[in-house]
């Protein structure tokens, strides 16, 4: 190419030569462009593609409640409360598709004496359990999430209870509570209207920690924590349909203590148990555990109330201790992160332990082609202090809780026996909350999992490979709207993994008019946001590393 120039330079003059090599130096400009654009992949992008707004009405306390229900569509649910009236409270249900074009709506009014007190949702059903005050009387709400029709099912628990546990499996609605300080969880049966306690479980020192249903094969797993003598317990209880014991799953707390669990069936004779655990007997979690349970048939035992059950014995549990994990403290800044570190492979040197005081929120178990992923959120009580003086002091300090704030999600990937094959985390700073729920959503796709959580009117996301981050954290603005509005308050904003490669994002906003002297409009807004991923750059980036190589263990990494 130069050769040629120069042999052109001899015909030309002076300025047409230069207007040649400007024109050739700007096609080479934009073909080297064209190249880079070619070779770079796409990456995660988030378009808020379609918006529903919903007005809010200034008379009424409106509660409003979101239900992702995947490919066929979302279900909104409004609770209606009149300020000035003495009209009850109703539910507005609303169905809308995956374009939020609304599909049906059906209206349910609350009987004045009965309070709405827990929900939960299956394939086909929503349901409601409603209660009324200082009595046993009950009344389930169920929603055909199909059609918006609607049944309700009133009958009489057998003991009066404070319910913190509503599942429904088929046509029976268990409730776990407590009575007199012990624990109850008694079944519903919506043919007969009957209620039954379950065996096994009223008994002192005992908390009830969980309760999971087993559609597929028709059983339910009550999982309970209880105190003895500085020494913690943790059981899994599996009952029938029917509410029959069948088998009972004791993790003896001498050495760790476990603090939740999660149920994963691999099959009809295996499941995994997956959660965090204490050293001490307390809800300060030193690392994740994981636990085979084995559903084949064992010797018969007689309980302390002489029931028949079955007792299942675990393989071996595996405990992966936080400062086993590569990424774990990758939320924190560099400089900490090393004297972390440091600290850590100091204090293993000496032969002693690190005690960790993390509280976690677990996610429920996602399901992956190599076993399970966990998802955890850590979290810690957010104070607020007011001083004032009073009698007999200058002085005085009130403290009260006013929610909690995040430090970072974290994520471990294991096999299907049980072993650890990679780690990750993702720093989720600043992030509050006035109620206890996961910030973090995941999204899979295909290698692939995009992390996201709502912050300010902002999505904020990162895209992961296993251990590796292929994508560094981004925000994308959820305040976007025509060209004469604007966002200027926004509060409670929330975000659910919706499906293929869609999230929901919803909250509550203010939104004023350019040049109107009208005040903000109010409305509960739901935005469908499109996740546009294309093949990720392998190339892990600089988060997914160790500061020091040196000083990172790298024993929880992989495990045979």
């Amino acid at each position: 190419m130069r050769f040629a120039l120069q042999k052109l330079s001899g015909l030309l003059n002076f300025n047409q030569y230069l207007i040649i090599m400007l024109m050739i130096r700007r096609l080479a400009i934009g073909l080297w462009c064209w190249m880079v654009v070619a070779v770079v992949p796409a990456l995660a992008q988030f378009e808020p593609s379609v918006r529903l707004e919903l007005p809010i009405s200034q008379n009424s306390e409106d509660v409003f409640d979101v239900t992702p229900l995947g490919d066929r569509g979302v279900l909104v649910n409004v609770r209606q409360g009149d300020y000035y009236s003495s009209a009850p409270t109703k539910f507005l249900f609303k169905r809308y598709d995956t374009n939020l074009k609304q599909l049906w709506t059906a209206e349910y009014k609350i009987e004045s004496y009965y309070e709405p007190v827990r929900s939960c949702r299956t394939e086909h059903y929503l349901y409601w359990l409603m209660k009324e005050d200082e009595n046993e009387k009950i009344s389930v709400l169920r929603l055909n999430l199909e059609d918006g029709s609607m049944e309700s099912f009133k009958g009489d628990l057998v003991t009066p209870m404070e319910i913190f546990h509503f599942k429904v499996l088929d046509n029976i609605a268990y409730l776990g509570g407590y009575y007199r300080s012990r624990p109850v969880v008694v079944s519903f049966s919506f043919f007969d209207l009957t209620s039954k306690v379950l065996p096994g479980l009223y008994t002192n020192h005992i908390q009830l920690n969980n309760i999971e249903v087993d559609e597929y094969r028709r059983l339910v797993h009550v999982m309970t924590d209880a105190t003895h003598q500085r020494n913690c317990e943790f059981t899994v209880r599996t009952y029938s349909y029917e509410g029959k014991l069948l088998r009972t799953v004791n993790l003896d707390g001498n050495e760790h203590s476990l603090i939740s669990g999660k149920l994963l069936p691999l099959n009809d004779e295996e499941s995994l148990l997956v959660g965090n655990y204490s050293n001490d007997c307390t809800p300060y979690s030193q690392g994740v555990y994981i636990s085979r349970i084995r559903n084949a048939v064992a010797p018969l035992d007689v309980d302390k109330e002489g029931n028949n059950m079955v007792v299942t014995t675990t393989e071996e549990t595996r405990y992966i201790d936080f400062s086993e994990l590569q990424n774990f403290f990758n939320y924190m800044k560099p400089k900490r992160q090393q004297k972390m570190l440091e600290r850590l492979a100091r204090r293993k040197d000496q032969g002693k332990d690190t005690k960790f005081r993390y509280r976690l929120l677990v996610h429920d178990l996602i399901p992956t082609e190599e076993g399970l992923m966990l998802v955890a959120e850590v979290y810690y009580p957010q104070y607020r202090g007011s001083s004032y003086p009073f009698i007999g002091s200058t002085r005085s300090f009130d403290r009260y809780q006013e929610g909690y704030r995040y430090t970072h999600a974290f994520m471990c990937g294991f096999d299907k026996k049980g072993r650890l094959l990679w780690d990750n985390s993702l720093p989720i700073p600043d992030l509050t909350s006035y109620d206890l729920h996961p910030m973090v959503q995941v999204l899979r796709t295909g290698n692939a999992t995009v992390l996201a959580y709502p912050h300010e009117g902002e999505i904020n996301s990162e895209v992961i490979e296993g251990g590796k981050v292929v994508r560094e954290r981004e925000k994308y603005s959820l305040k976007k709207l025509a060209e004469n509005e604007k966002v200027v308050y926004s509060e409670n904003d929330q975000l659910e993994a919706w499906y293929d490669g869609h999230f929901l994002a919803c909250g509550f906003q203010k939104i004023s008019t350019d040049r109107s002297l009208a005040p903000p409009r109010e409305v509960f807004y739901i935005n469908k946001v499109t996740c546009n991923l294309s093949e990720p750059n392998h190339n892990p980036s600089s988060r997914s590393e160790a500061p020091d190589k040196t000083t990172q263990k790298t024993s929880g990494s992989k495990q045979r």
